[in-house]
């Protein structure tokens, strides 16, 4: 019975709201009222002119500039407010609703239906009531429409008056920050945050703080992200969101074990407080017994139309054959080697292409001319069904690089399927060096194929399997004596993560010392220098960093710093602040760990 009433309820106020908007006056409302209003209660003319009143006292008026005409709720003995011409107590007065009558339901249902500038108009009035902004905005991102819950809910968080947010608003400001990063709106994000963080209420302030730490995870900044997460506990200290986002910021920083016993101890934790349903409860307990395979499961089945092609690709790279031999030769005269396409593996890219449908593009390391991912339910089934494929470098190429911008910052989907692309570029380049004592540059032949699919394994391994990542980076260091693919720096940060302080140093003094040091090697030989506490060769080393970029010890000391982009190319000049911005993003972590380097760091400022 209560759905037949919801149903009545809903419908009697449609109809209300349009006949509503005819004039704008009460007396031709209630006309409609005795005439049509009744035919939504099978009939029941008392019904109709009871939530009559009720209805026209909470609906907006344009001709008011969206206020309302509320009605004053007459005393017993005085006449009905539906002009019947009888006293309250005889008439309105008598009838009872199933239900309350929402406050904002005339509100809401005008949301739903205005448009275009009448809709924005509503919403800068700021006459809408909070939990009419909540609900038309969750309603429009249900039905897809995006933009109208955007602009809805812009209205909803725009810090007017905070103290009036209703508690339900956690699920619609998670919407707002995901339309917003699904449209590219980072400014709008990022506002929105700084906002509720500054001014928001406490239980808004948690989900913006994870939030937050998670954006840092995704641009690899650490330190950022750590500093995100210990404000969100300090402000939901039991929301269990915590769990799993301390899970994921250990295991980005390589902390496996580390991972594992704050989730148990979280698991412990949240049972004995009680309060969660059972699927929280095995979720966190399965996080507690493995991290990384829990959160690739829960990645996998997030992923809808991909889960069952990608748990086939894992099952693939898992049985890969050994790869097979490809075309290498030295050059004597030159000490360089040329990796050249074969035949064979030219059909199997062709092949291949078919489906893959995008090309590499030659003019950055690592990218796509157009997104793998838009036909990913096309060219993972048809690898699966041919993982002769693989044997061409130029797949290779492909599958990794694609692997990689899409989960290379996941560190625990690295295990399960770049590890064992990892291990068969390896087999090649063994071959390669077993031709001789040549390098194998970027430029030459085929080369390419090779180098940027190492690279691109390598970056998308750096957080989940550190030690595999490293290892391919030495050989292809070994390799490719140029360092084309600029593998030094991003080695050295692995050293310096794992404290092997002596091999950073002795890496960095077998680079060119002709003053062409990359900011990034000259900074971690000096952290590496005062860990072994080695303070005079530590200064010599930051005054050598200092004169190729002057931001350096300012960018790595500030506390919350204001980021700087790259230009318009993407290009970041050396010296620049945004050279120093970059590297502080990358290492700042690694520096605060450190005890008292920043201290010694600012002391030398």
């Amino acid at each position: 019975m209560l759905a037949v009433w919801v149903e009545q309820l809903l419908g009697f106020a449609s109809g209300a709201l349009s006949a509503i908007r005819q004039q704008e006056r009460y007396p031709d409302f209630m006309t409609w009222v005795r005439s049509e209003g009744a035919r939504h209660f099978n009939g029941d003319v008392a019904m109709a002119q009871a939530l009559a009143p009720i209805l026209w006292s909470q609906a907006p008026l344009e001709r008011l500039d969206f206020k309302a005409e509320p009605l004053a709720t007459p005393s017993r003995n005085e006449p009905c407010w539906c002009d019947s011409g009888r006293k309250y107590k005889q008439c309105c007065y008598r009838v009872d609703f199933p239900t309350e009558i929402p406050a904002q339901m005339m509100w809401m249902l005008s949301l739903r239906e205005w448009k275009g500038a009448t809709l924005k108009a509503a919403l800068d009035s700021h006459e809408a009531p909070p939990q009419a902004l909540l609900e038309a905005g969750l309603i429009a991102a249900e039905s897809g429409q995006t933009g109208r819950s955007m602009q809805i809910l812009e209205s909803l968080f725009d810090g007017r008056d905070w103290s009036r947010m209703p508690e339900q608003a956690e699920p619609a400001f998670e919407i707002l920050l995901d339309i917003y990063q699904e449209r590219g709106f980072t400014r709008k994000r990022a506002d929105l945050l700084d906002e509720v963080l500054d001014r928001g209420p406490l239980f808004l302030r948690g989900v913006a703080l994870e939030r937050l730490c998670l954006m840092h995870l995704d641009s690899d900044d650490l330190d950022s992200a750590r500093a995100a997460f210990v404000k969100a506990q300090q402000a939901l200290p039991d929301s269990p969101t915590l769990a799993y986002v301390e899970a994921m910021l250990l295991l980005h920083e390589g902390h496996e074990e580390e991972a594992k016993a704050r989730a148990n101890f979280w698991y412990r934790r949240l049972v004995r407080q009680g309060g969660l349903d059972q699927d929280q409860l095995d979720f966190l307990a399965a996080l507690a017994e493995n991290p990384g395979a829990t959160l690739a499961d829960q990645l996998l089945s997030a992923e809808e139309d991909l889960a069952t092609p990608l748990v086939n690709l894992q099952a693939l790279l898992e049985a890969l054959p050994t790869a097979p031999k490809i075309d290498v030769s030295a050059d004597a005269e030159t000490e360089r080697l040329h990796y050249r396409t074969s035949a064979r593996e030219q059909t199997l890219f062709a092949s291949w292409h078919e489906h893959f449908q995008v090309l590499v593009d030659q003019e950055v390391a690592l990218g796509f001319r157009g997104d793998p991912w838009a036909y990913a339910t096309e060219w993972m089934p048809a690898l699966c069904a041919h993982p002769e494929w693989l044997d061409a470098p130029e797949v290779m190429q492909d599958v990794s690089l694609a692997l990689t911008t899409r989960f290379g910052n996941l560190p625990w989907m690295a295990p399960s399927l770049l590890i064992p692309m990892a291990d068969r570029v390896s087999r090649w380049l063994a071959q390669a060096r077993a031709e001789g004592e040549g390098s194998l540059c970027w430029d030459d032949s085929d080369n390419v194929m090779l180098l940027r699919t190492g690279l691109a394994l390598v970056v998308g391994m750096e957080r989940g399997a550190r030690e595999r990542s490293r290892a391919l980076a030495e050989e292809l260091l070994a390799i490719d004596r140029e360092d084309s693919l600029g593998l030094s720096e991003l080695v050295l940060d692995q050293l310096l993560r794992d404290h092997r302080n002596e091999a950073a140093v002795e890496m960095v003094r077998q680079q060119r010392d002709d003053g062409s040091l990359v900011l990034g090697l000259l900074m971690g030989r000096t952290l590496a220098l005062y860990r072994l506490a080695r303070e005079e060769a530590a200064e010599t080393s930051l005054a050598e960093a200092m004169a190729h970029n002057r931001y350096a010890i300012e960018m790595i000391c500030a506390e919350n710093p204001r980021p700087v982009q790259p230009q318009r190319s993407g290009d970041i000049p050396p010296g620049s602040r945004a050279e120093a911005w970059q590297y502080r993003t990358l290492m700042r972590d690694q520096w605060r760990t450190t005890p008292g380097a920043l201290d010694w760091l600012a002391a030398h400022g």
